[in-house]
C-alpha cells in the first residue's frame, strides 16, 4: 500500500516536470519565432499601389507596394507593419526614424536623393493629365502654349508637384494649386476650381472610372521611375531591400503582384 502512494508521488513528480518542460519549450519556440518589425510608411490614397479596403470587416491597406512589401517582410524575416500618413510627411518620417522605409509608388528624382536613398527599382510610371470632357487642354502641349495661364490640381510633394511647379508655374505658364490627396484634386477639377490634374496614370484611371465627365489626355507628361526610399546612409537595410527586390522579381513575385493589379497590357503604367 505505501509502495503504490509512494510511486503515485513520484509519478505526480514526474508529470509535474514534464509539463513544466512542455511549457518552458513552448516558451522557447514562441520566443524563436518572434520577428523583429519592418515599418512602411505610405498614403494610401493612390489606388491600385495602397488603398483602404474592407475585408472580413476589417479596414485593410491593399495594393501593389503594399504587397510587395508584405512580400519582402517573408523573404527578409520581418513582421511587416504599415502607416499611413500624408504623402509629404513620408521622407520627414524616415528622416526622424519614425519608419523604416517609404512606398507610395515615389519617384526617384534629384531633390529626393538629396534627403533619403532609394532602393533599385521595382516599377515604372507614367504621369498624366485629367480634364474634363471638352476641356480646351486637348493634349499635353497646350500647357506650354504661349500665353497659357491654366489651374494645374497635384497632390503635394508628388512628382506631378515637382515637375508642374518648375516647367509649368515656373514658366510663368500658370498656377499649381496643392491638394492633400489626390482625391481633393479631383474633387476641385469637378467642381471647377482648376482645369486639369496631373497625377500616375493607375490612379488617374480609377479616378476617370468613378467621375463621370472626367478623361485622361492621349499624351504623357512624363516617364518616371518607382523605388523604395530609406533614411540617408542606412545601407544595411537598404542592401536587404535589394536583395528581396532581385530575389521577388527573378521568382516571379513582383510581377504577379503587379499583374494582378495592373494586367498585362498596361506594363509600362506603374509609379507616383
Amino acid at each position: 500500500m505505501s509502495m503504490t502512494r509512494k510511486g503515485y508521488f513520484i509519478m505526480k513528480k514526474i508529470f509535474a516536470l514534464i509539463l513544466v518542460l512542455a511549457l518552458s519549450l513552448t516558451c522557447v519556440a514562441a520566443f524563436a519565432e518572434d520577428k523583429p518589425t519592418l515599418t512602411m510608411a505610405t498614403n494610401a490614397a493612390f489606388p491600385p499601389y495602397e488603398y483602404h479596403e474592407m475585408i472580413d470587416g476589417e479596414d485593410k491597406i491593399v495594393g501593389i507596394d503594399a504587397e510587395i512589401f508584405y512580400a519582402i517582410c517573408d523573404y527578409l524575416g520581418y513582421e511587416g507593419v504599415i502607416d499611413d500618413i500624408d504623402f509629404n510627411a513620408i521622407i520627414p518620417a524616415l528622416q526622424g526614424g519614425k519608419a523604416d522605409l517609404g512606398m507610395a509608388g515615389m519617384t526617384v528624382t534629384e531633390d529626393r536623393l538629396v534627403n533619403v536613398d532609394f532602393s533599385n527599382t521595382y516599377a515604372t510610371g507614367v504621369q498624366v493629365v485629367i480634364v474634363k470632357e471638352g476641356s480646351a487642354i486637348a493634349s499635353v502641349d497646350d500647357l506650354f502654349a504661349e500665353g497659357a495661364n491654366h489651374a494645374i490640381g497635384v497632390q503635394t510633394a508628388t512628382t506631378g508637384d515637382i515637375y508642374s511647379t518648375d516647367d509649368i508655374e515656373g514658366a510663368g505658364l500658370g498656377t499649381v494649386e496643392r491638394f492633400n490627396t489626390g482625391a481633393d484634386a479631383v474633387q476641385a477639377l469637378l467642381t471647377g476650381k482648376i482645369d486639369c490634374v496631373i497625377i500616375d496614370n493607375e490612379p488617374a484611371k480609377a479616378f476617370v472610372a468613378a467621375n463621370e465627365g472626367l478623361t485622361i489626355l492621349d499624351t504623357e507628361y512624363v516617364k518616371e521611375e518607382y523605388a523604395i526610399a530609406v533614411a540617408k546612409g542606412n545601407d544595411e537595410l537598404l542592401a536587404k531591400l535589394n536583395e528581396a527586390l532581385t530575389a521577388l522579381t527573378e521568382d516571379g513575385t513582383i510581377p504577379a503582384i503587379i499583374e494582378k493589379y495592373i494586367p498585362s497590357g498596361a506594363a509600362e503604367d506603374k509609379a507616383e
